[in-house]
C-alpha cells in the first residue's frame, strides 16, 4: 500500500475486522446445514471440497477489508457513497448464507447471489476512480461469487 503509515494500522485493522465479522455472521447461518442438508444435496462436478471454503472466504474478506480501507483513506469526495455500496454488498453477502443455508432454499439463494454479484460489480465500478487497487482487490471476490452463483444454480437444478 502506497504511503502506508503506522496511524493507518488501526483503520486498516478495523476495516478487515468488519469484513471478517460479516463472514463470521454468514458462517453462523451456514454451520448447522453443512453437515446435514448440504451434505445430502446433489452438487455440480465443479463444486470445491468443503474444506476449501473457509480459507478462501477468509482471504476474500481480508482483501475486501483492505479494499474498503484504501477507499476510506483516499479522502475522495465520492468515497462515502462508494463505501455505502460496499456495506450494502457486505449485508447481501451474509443474506445469501441465510437464504441458501439457513432457509435451505436454492431458489432464494439464487436471487440473493445474483443481487450480490451486481452489487459487487457496482462497488468495483464505484471504487475504480477512487482507487484502482481497491477495485482490483475485489476481482477474486467477484470471481468466487460467480462460482458460487454457478454452484447455487447447479444445486437448484440437480435437487428439484
Amino acid at each position: 500500500m502506497k504511503n502506508f503509515q503506522l496511524k493507518d494500522a488501526g483503520p486498516l485493522g478495523l476495516s478487515v475486522m468488519v469484513c471478517l465479522l460479516a463472514g463470521f455472521g454468514g458462517s453462523l447461518l451456514t454451520a448447522a446445514s453443512v453437515s446435514t442438508w448440504y451434505a445430502g444435496l446433489n452438487k455440480p462436478g465443479f463444486t470445491p471440497p468443503n474444506w476449501a471454503f473457509m480459507p478462501v472466504w477468509t482471504v476474500l474478506f481480508v482483501l475486501m477489508g483492505i479494499s474498503a480501507f484504501l477507499v476510506w483513506r483516499s479522502g475522495h469526495p465520492r468515497a462515502r457513497g462508494a463505501l455505502a455500496l460496499f456495506a450494502a454488498q457486505l449485508v447481501v453477502n451474509v443474506t445469501w448464507s441465510g437464504a441458501f443455508f439457513y432457509l435451505q432454499s436454492p431458489p432464494a439463494g439464487m436471487a440473493v447471489v445474483l443481487a450480490l454479484w451486481v452489487l459487487i460489480l457496482a462497488t468495483m465500478v464505484r471504487f475504480r476512480p477512487i482507487s484502482r487497487a481497491a477495485a482490483y482487490l475485489l476481482l477474486p471476490y467477484i470471481l468466487w461469487v460467480s462460482l458460487a452463483a454457478a454452484m447455487n444454480f447447479g444445486i437448484w437444478r440437480l435437487n428439484p
